[in-house]
This record gives structure tokens, sequence and C-alpha cells, in this order.
């Protein structure tokens, strides 16, 4: 069956990092157990009673507030939000539906400002779109046993981009990691959702698995990016809560409890939980959590895959793209119909 990682208490770091000053390691720092029992609390199709009503109560208040807009009765009109994206909202302030609609509401005026839908429509070329990935967290093409889309980001990588990236306005950054995380849950996601996976049809896939490298990567390197990390993670955080998963970091330096020092705050409680430190030696974990075919060789397993390659698709994504290939620039995968659209 699909695994679930889950942090346990430990007194000692994992291998390859080393305890935070103050003696007391932080739980990034602990060792992690996999679970054989798929972990849906809160999700689609897992809800419990007084979940049911948070998300009922939720969407009467948004409603209310002129922010959601509920499917027609006769089905010929969908709703304005999925109960997937709502119920992010809602894992994501514990299930508190005032405390979620403060959050919801502040997104809602955050992509006003930003235009998110007519930027994602028609703010870029194909080529900016593209090259764009090479500065961010890179999906593999494949999926963890559960089913969600498996993202690697190598961090040394960006030193020979660091110039480039420099060049780039600060807004322009921020509209581009605005751009790539509309295409992971309008395109990932949905896609993965339509794939058979642990859960489905009725718990749609709504998150990510990613793999964090930090090998080859220097301190001054991690200092010069600092504000590259810090403006992805606080956007995510906010404005597209629990789209992050489990987060491995592999091959950490002896340096990356300072590291953490600077970046734990970015996070909120629930994903920095998420969070688990591997070390130089990762040993099977991630063959727990990802089939050796799907993960790549440089982590263990049997995919021929780099940072700097395209998505390395599976047959069964392939059979369902056209061409049996990622489509280029920004994309959205309909569920209704089960094929690639422009947004």
């Amino acid at each position: 069956m699909a695994s679930n990682i889950h942090k346990k208490s430990a007194s000692a770091p994992v291998s390859g990092t080393a305890t935070p000053k103050g003696g007391k390691a932080d739980s990034v720092f602990d060792p992690i157990e996999i679970e054989t029992e798929p972990h849906f609390v809160g999700h689609l199709g897992h809800l419990t009673e007084s979940q049911t009503e948070a998300l009922k109560n939720f969407k009467d208040q948004l409603s209310k507030a002129s922010l959601y807009t509920p499917a027609s009765e006769d089905g010929s009109t969908d709703a304005s939000h999925d109960d997937a994206t709502l119920l992010r909202f809602l894992r994501a302030r514990s299930f508190q539906p005032e405390a979620a609609v403060k959050q919801f509401q502040s997104t809602a005026a955050w992509r006003q400002k930003h235009d998110v839908d007519n930027l994602y429509t028609s703010g870029f070329t194909v080529e900016e779109f593209e090259d764009s990935k090479r500065f961010y967290p890179r999906w593999t093409g494949r999926r963890d046993k559960k089913g969600l889309p498996l993202y690697v980001y190598r961090i040394s990588a960006l030193d020979l981009l660091q110039k480039e990236l420099d060049a780039i306005s600060a807004e322009r950054r921020y509209q581009r990691i605005i751009g790539l995380y509309e295409l992971m849950t309008h395109f990932a996601f949905q896609l993965c959702t339509h794939l058979p996976h642990t859960g489905s049809p009725i718990t749609p896939v709504t998150a990510s698995t990613s793999i964090i490298d930090l090998g080859d990567a220097s301190f001054s390197s991690m200092f010069r990016l600092r504000n590259h990390f810090q403006e992805a993670s606080k956007l995510a955080t906010a404005n597209y809560p629990e789209t992050l998963g489990t987060i491995i970091i592999v091959n950490s330096p002896s340096f990356f409890p300072t590291v953490w020092s600077w970046i734990k705050g970015w996070f909120d409680e629930g994903t920095r939980h998420k969070i688990h430190v591997l070390g130089k030696e990762p040993g099977t974990t991630l063959l727990d959590l990802v089939d050796g075919s799907n993960l790549p060789k440089i982590y263990g397993g049997e995919l021929e895959w780099t940072f700097a390659d395209e998505p390395n698709l599976d047959d069964e994504i392939k059979a369902i793209l056209p061409g049996g290939e990622m489509p280029k620039g920004p994309a959205v995968f309909n569920l209704k119909t089960g094929t690639v659209e422009n947004p």
C-alpha cells in the first residue's frame, strides 16, 4: 500500500546534520518513519462530521462575502471554486471557518492586485515561461506512491544562473513564481487527479512531494539566494496553502542548521512539520516514498532524469497528453474532459 511520512521524536539529528545551538534538535532534524496507511485527514471523501459542517459554514460565509458562488442546481454551471481548493484553506487553518475566510479574502485581494488570472492567461510568452522553470523546483514528470507529482530543486544549479536571475526585475521574478504555481495547481495537480492514485476517484491530488537537493551548495550561494527562496516560500504559504506535501532535504551540508534558522520562519507550523532532513546518506527512505522507476538515479532510483531535463513522463501520462509530451507554456488540464487546454 502507499506509504506516508510522519516524524517521530528523537534526541539526535540524522546523518549529515548538526544539532542547532541551544542543545535541542529542531523537529526537522528528527528521523522519520514510514506508515503503511495513507493519511487523508481533512481531504475530500475523508471528512469527519465536524469537518463537513465547517466546509458548509465556510461556503456560507464566502457566499455572503461574494467570494464564492455555488454550482447551479441543474448542474449547468460549476461552483466558482471546487471543494478541494476550499478544503486547502480550511486545513491550513485547522478547520476554523472564520480564520479560513480571512486567509481566503487575503488571497482573493492578492490575486486581484496581481491580476493573476490574466497573468497566467496572457502574461507570458511560451519562451519566457519555459525559461523560468530553470530557476525553481522542476517536475520530474513522475509521481510518488500516493500519486502526488514529484518535484526536485537542486540548489547548486542556480550558481550558474545567478547573473541571469539578478538581471530579472523583482516584480517579474514574482510574476514568474505565480505563473509556475498556477501551472502546478491547474495542470499538474489536475492531471495527477485524473490518473489512478491512492484515494481516487474521490480524493483529488492537491499537493506535491519535493526533494530539495543541497549537494554542492555553498554557504555563500545560499546566503545570496535567501531572498529568492523567501519570496517563493511566503507566496506559497499565504496564497497556495497546503500545496506543499512532504519535503525531503538531501545532501544537507554541515552548515544547514544555520540556514534552517533563517528559513524556518518563512513557513507556518503545519508546513514545517512536513520538512525532513535526510542528510548525505538518505538510504532507502526515498524508495519508501517513490517507486524506484520514478525516482531519479542520483537519489537511489532508476529514472534517467537530472534537474536540467524536461519532465520524463511515465507511460500513463504520455497516453493522455497530446503527442505524449508536456505542453509548452501555461496550460490547464480539464478534469471533466480529460484534456489539455489553454488557460
